[in-house]
């Protein structure tokens, strides 16, 4: 009993808001269902590491010494020591995705490469608020969308605010539905969402489904040797799923992999949440600054197709071109939607998942990048 109400006593305010910050993340999860295997553990997280002498991070007992907790200790292994888990998150992620929507129509590539304006936008406004660099780019990688990204990054980059970072890239990641259209009717017109695209997708041959990650790994390593990692396990976790000998690792890497390295990434992720070092000024801020990475990126996207419709015959949804960040598959169900409350005869998914898909393969390129440009700049 004494034992209890020492531990009451030992619960600080800021603890106190973690709870509440676990239990909003818990609802979001089950009550309205966005990325639930994300933000549940991530929740259920922030709750266990902030319990008074929380036996899931290391603390010393007195008699018997140190005592390894299972949140630490995955988080040392899966992140700090070797970033394993969202490299082989991306494993996964490639086997999910069809190139073919792309590859059909390259010109879609143009998109997921606007699409990234934001995350370097905000790094700007970050440094000049005061951040270091380092962390001014961790914060702008939460743009992309691309939760795996963005914790890959600022780990690598020795970044003070993994936690934040980690919570507002998944939590803007599952809240694309409500931000992205509010983002798009602010810069669109009813006119410009109606406009119709046909799809008449190229033959996608065999051979270039296979070669083509292949080839993306070889040009990524040769512009950005820092992505090769990020790249590399995307692109072959894509040439399991086309290469048509492997197709029980493909179905594997999509749900069983995926799934698992999801669950512990979630509930891995909420070492960085603790509270004394997650409660501050500077997370409200990251909050924000990831926010307007995250909203200039689609507006990027939108603005750069209505560019390229002045010089075009045939006119672009300028939605399409918000589809261009990593939030895959949803970005491109949220432009699908759109097009189809504006004209219910109005079909943009096609051309929705070839820029959402380049917006993948364009975040972990401008990840890469920042993890090559970065440590020149400061040292």
């Amino acid at each position: 009993m004494s034992f209890l109400f020492e531990g009451l006593l030992a619960v600080t305010w800021k603890q106190i808001v973690m709870y509440a910050v676990g239990v909003v993340l818990i609802y979001l999860a089950i009550k309205k269902g966005y990325e639930p295997s994300l933000l549940l553990p991530m929740g259920f997280g922030a709750i266990l590491v902030n319990l008074p002498f929380s036996g899931v991070l290391n603390q010393n007992i007195e008699g018997i010494g140190e005592v390894q907790g299972i949140i630490e200790w995955l988080y040392d292994i899966g992140i700090e020591a070797s970033e394993a888990m969202p490299l082989l998150l991306f494993i996964g992620i490639g086997a999910m995705i069809d190139f073919g929507p792309l590859l059909s129509n390259p010109r879609m590539f143009l998109f997921g490469a606007a699409a990234q304006f934001g995350i370097f936008f905000v790094i700007l406004v970050a440094v000049m608020l005061g951040f270091d660099l380092k962390d001014a780019a961790s914060i702008g990688i939460i743009g992309a969308a691309d939760g795996p990204t963005a914790i890959l990054v600022s780990q690598v980059l020795k970044s003070r605010y993994v936690g934040p970072i980690a919570v507002a890239a998944y939590s803007y990641m599952a809240l694309v539905p409500i931000i992205q259209p509010i983002a798009i009717k602010a810069v669109t017109t009813e006119e410009e969402r109606k406009i119709r695209m046909a799809y008449n997708p190229a033959n996608v041959t065999r051979g270039l489904r296979i070669s083509f990650p292949v080839i993306v790994t070889v040009i990524a390593g040769f512009i950005a040797p820092q992505s090769v990692a990020l790249v590399g396990f995307l692109m072959f976790g894509n040439l399991l799923r086309e290469c048509g000998v492997l197709n029980s690792l493909s179905e594997a890497a999509q749900n069983m992999l995926a799934n698992l390295i999801t669950l512990l990434l979630g509930i891995t992720i909420s070492y960085s949440m603790v509270a004394e070092q997650f409660v501050n000024v500077e997370t409200l801020l990251i909050m924000g600054l990831g926010l307007l990475a995250f909203v200039f990126d689609t507006v990027a996207g939108v603005f750069f197709t209505k560019f390229l419709n002045l010089f075009s015959k045939e006119k672009m949804n300028p939605m399409v071109g918000a589809a261009g960040i990593s939030a895959f598959p949803m970005s491109s169900r949220v432009i699908q939607k759109l097009g189809q409350e504006a004209d219910s005869q109005n079909f943009l998914l096609m051309h929705a998942v070839g820029a959402n898909v380049s917006g993948q393969i364009a975040s972990v390129l401008a990840g890469g990048m920042i993890l090559n440009l970065v440590p020149q700049l400061i040292f």
